[in-house]
């Protein structure tokens, strides 16, 4: 499938002078399509909708590490989230939330992109350089329950003040937290005190939420480990729960085991865990490794009327997303799995980077040396993240999932379709290829 950026924006204005530039770089079949810019001033309802569509557009991006490290196009994309919103460059007061609620106000400028904003909270904090790393800021929308639902991890090319405040709501705010899946790398963070009480805030937090899974006999040793301020026991101990350092997202509904079965999702330790209630609320629990996903795709459907083969018009029918991997369940057994969620983008990203985190430490990569610096003025990648390449797109039949119909370009991973139509299969440059997939046998199921 082909993308071009359309040369109206790439005539007019500095973000389409980029776009020129951009296109003379990667050439125009790499680059998804780009939200048209408009000559004239943008009503409340086009500033919006372009929001919205800048939204998805970053969020595509995000999963193509080729454009995801390149500076010319992270300068390109921060000068149109400023220009879509017409945010002037100027030094703001930004919140920035810890796990347990804490609020950390630093000052930083409305284009600071993510790393920036990052490394002015580490200084606040008083967090070594070295370990900025571990860590990411995330969006998330607080709920009545004062609970956090995880919008999506701030990449690095967004402006945060400007994400955040373009939402115009209370309820959205940045948090931040650990962005590594493998518990051993706690060793490093916990050398450090700051370290150390951020991953504790964390911890206690996701046990209070109900995120990681404790028995009564556990909760009562982490109490007494709390009451007597052991933060690295207790640490220790919490790393033994199941679940313990995973991101949970919110109740959503899977073809696994059965079609249309309520599930909640979490992520982390190199898995996605399905958990669900069985008649009787007995709790069950499937987990799917990501060694054994052959590769995974994102699709945005709106269903069709009955009967229907037109393309649908806009508002007939509310989009929804779903995730689906193909999955190896036995030796010779590939099945795909589906989750609809609204959260299906972020979970795909949650997978991208747990396969990252496993092949630097594959090829003796340090997860130190992933945070990106400036290099006169240019962000670099590390070597070990550098050796980290885009998966392959692999042909993946789908013969029993739903006939789609396509209503726009797809951006990246991500695509939007109808349901109820009669068209093809999803190509396969709608599918993540994973490099970490590994070929088991039944002993080892």
């Amino acid at each position: 499938m082909h993308f071009s950026i359309p040369e109206t924006e790439s005539r007019s204005g500095d973000s389409g002078g980029s776009a020129y530039v951009l296109r003379k770089e990667y050439g125009a079949n790499v680059l998804p399509a780009f939200p048209p810019k408009k000559l004239f001033s943008l009503t409340p309802a086009e500033v919006e909708q372009r929001r919205e569509q800048l939204e998805k557009y970053m969020q595509a991006v995000r999963q193509d590490p080729l454009l995801g490290s390149s500076e010319t196009f992270n300068s390109f994309l921060r000068r149109a989230q400023q220009e879509t919103q017409q945010v002037p460059t100027e030094e703001v007061s930004l919140e920035v939330l810890l796990s347990n609620g804490q609020k950390v106000l630093v000052n930083v400028l409305t284009s600071d992109q993510t790393e920036d904003v990052l490394e002015a909270v580490a200084a606040k904090l008083d967090l070594p350089d070295d370990l900025i790393g571990y860590f990411s800021l995330f969006l998330v929308r607080e709920k009545e329950d004062g609970a956090f639902s995880f919008v999506r991890k701030l990449q690095e090319f967004e402006l945060p003040y400007v994400s955040v405040t373009s939402l115009r709501s209370q309820e959205y705010k940045i948090v931040l937290r650990k962005s590594y899946w493998d518990s051993a790398y706690d060793d490093d963070v916990m050398e450090n005190r700051v370290g150390l009480n951020l991953l504790y805030a964390q911890t206690v937090s996701d046990i209070e939420r109900g995120w990681i899974l404790v028995t009564k006999e556990q909760h009562r040793q982490l109490k007494s480990l709390q009451e007597k301020v052991s933060k690295k026991e207790f640490l220790r101990l919490a790393q033994t729960l199941r679940h313990y350092g995973y991101l949970r997202f919110d109740a959503c509904v899977a073809d696994f085991p059965e079609k249309d079965c309520p599930v909640v999702v979490s992520a982390g330790n190199s898995e996605l865990s399905l958990q669900l209630r069985l008649p009787g609320q007995q709790l069950r629990e499937g987990s799917f490794r990501v060694t054994r996903m052959r590769c995974w795709r994102v699709t945005s459907s709106v269903p069709l009327p009955s009967g229907s083969t037109s393309s649908p018009g806009r508002g007939r029918g509310e989009v929804r997303l779903e995730l689906a991997f193909e999955y190896l369940m036995s030796k010779d057994r590939l099945q795909w799995v589906t989750i609809t969620s609204p959260q299906a983008i972020m979970m795909s990203i949650c997978l991208q980077s747990m396969v990252d985190e496993l092949m630097v430490k594959k090829s003796g990569g340090s997860i130190r040396k992933m945070l990106r610096r400036r290099v006169g003025g240019t962000l670099r990648r590390s070597d070990s993240q550098q050796a980290v390449k885009s998966p392959p797109l692999l042909e993946s039949p789908d013969a029993t999932r739903e006939s789609m119909v396509k209503l726009s370009s797809k951006l990246s991973a991500v695509s939007l379709r109808g349901i109820g139509s009669p068209s093809t299969d999803a190509s396969a440059s709608d599918v993540h290829g994973n490099f970490a997939f590994e070929g088991i046998g039944d002993e080892d199921l």
